[in-house]
């Protein structure tokens, strides 16, 4: 018996250090307020989402064709721009032919957006009717006509409209100085005070909305008292960019010419010239006079929105949603043309919202 205790004593020895060190571990494991089974998994904390990944709108594709008027194109231009930098993989693309040949494109289905410096002809609304084109008409801001001449022209600072059509109309055509046109603007109230210099002409082509609008603001109304042709004298230099317009203009330096006012008011070596439409005296074409129409060659702008196509491409209803909202209230402004009043921004997002 002595034996077998000396024997069993370094074992029960062995046994207790186990379990004394079995809970001393347990202790370390958990405090005095915790339970010591098995814990809860750490929940785990999702990264913070990227741009990409916190925003619908962000996973939008597909591509959109915008097309037009060169007078909207800048605005458009800003727009997508904007757009594209929280929606990056929206393919648009924006380009300027003028309002008369980008209705060509819209009405026959080829873009989803047409850019407008006037309102659609009713020939052109048939034509969409005809091809099944439904659309949606918005007014995005207002430009007003500049007519220029070179800087260095110091002798002439205010046209008449009856000037206008007397240097620029059908019975102008052959006119080589500003002096030729005098009989006819005298004729029509004018002061027939146009000086004896050269006369070179640059504006829109005929498929331009600029020179649509200014034919209805300066030509139309004579021409048809008169019995001459509703349009411009046809030996002028007539082109779809504005740029080269420009270039004509500080090319010659006793030149003539018009294009929006976006355009003339940030161009180096151009004057814009006052206008009196007969009525108003004269008025010098700015932003403020554009947007109260004291000026009288003020004029809306417009996109024309392809119905069907918002409605099956979400990347193009984001993107006049995104119009609608910064276009409207940023894009207008930056890059020079004039802001819709509060209340007719409203009503024109009231449109895009209400459509059918």
């Amino acid at each position: 018996m002595l034996c077998l205790k000396l024997r069993l004593r370094p074992v029960l020895q062995f046994l207790a250090v186990a379990v004394g060190f079995a809970l001393l571990l347990g202790a370390c494991g958990s405090s005095d307020s915790e339970p010591t089974g098995p814990a809860d998994p750490e929940p785990s904390v999702a990264a913070a989402p990227t741009p990409d990944e916190s925003s619908d709108t962000a996973t939008l594709s597909g591509e959109i064709f915008v097309s037009g008027s060169s007078t909207v194109e800048p605005i458009s231009v800003r727009v997508q721009e904007l757009f594209n930098d929280v929606n990056p993989n929206v393919d648009i693309a924006v380009d300027g032919p003028g309002t008369g040949d980008g209705f060509a494109l819209f009405c026959t289905g080829e873009t989803d957006i047409s850019n407008a410096s006037r309102a659609i002809k009713s020939s052109e609304a048939e034509e969409c009717a005809a091809q099944g084109v439904n659309y949606v008409e918005l007014q995005v801001g207002i430009d007003g006509l500049g007519v220029m001449t070179n800087a260095n022209n110091a002798a002439v600072e205010c046209v008449s409209f009856a000037d206008l059509y007397a240097l620029t109309g059908p019975e102008a055509t052959g006119y080589q100085s500003w002096a030729d046109a005098n009989a006819v603007s005298a004729e029509l109230g004018g002061a027939g005070n146009l000086p004896d210099a050269p006369l070179d002409i640059f504006g829109p082509g005929e498929e331009s909305g600029t020179f649509d609008t200014y034919v209805e603001l300066v030509i139309e109304k004579t021409a048809e008292a008169r019995g001459q042709a509703h349009t411009t004298r046809p030996d002028y230099n007539p082109s779809g960019d504005d740029n080269v317009i420009l270039g004509g203009i500080t090319g010659a330096d006793t030149s003539l010419g018009w294009v929006g006012y976006a355009f003339a008011s940030n161009a180096a070596g151009v004057k814009l010239l006052d206008v009196d439409d007969g009525e108003s005296g004269c008025v010098a074409a700015t932003p403020a006079s554009i947007a109260s129409g004291e000026y009288p060659l003020s004029r809306p702008l417009f996109i024309y929105v392809n119905s069907a196509k918002a409605a099956s491409n979400p990347g193009l209803e984001a993107f006049v949603d995104f119009y609608m909202a910064d276009g409207l209230d940023r894009a207008v402004a930056e890059v020079g043309y004039v802001e819709l009043t509060e209340a007719a921004k409203s009503d024109v997002r009231a449109v895009w919202t209400g459509r059918s």
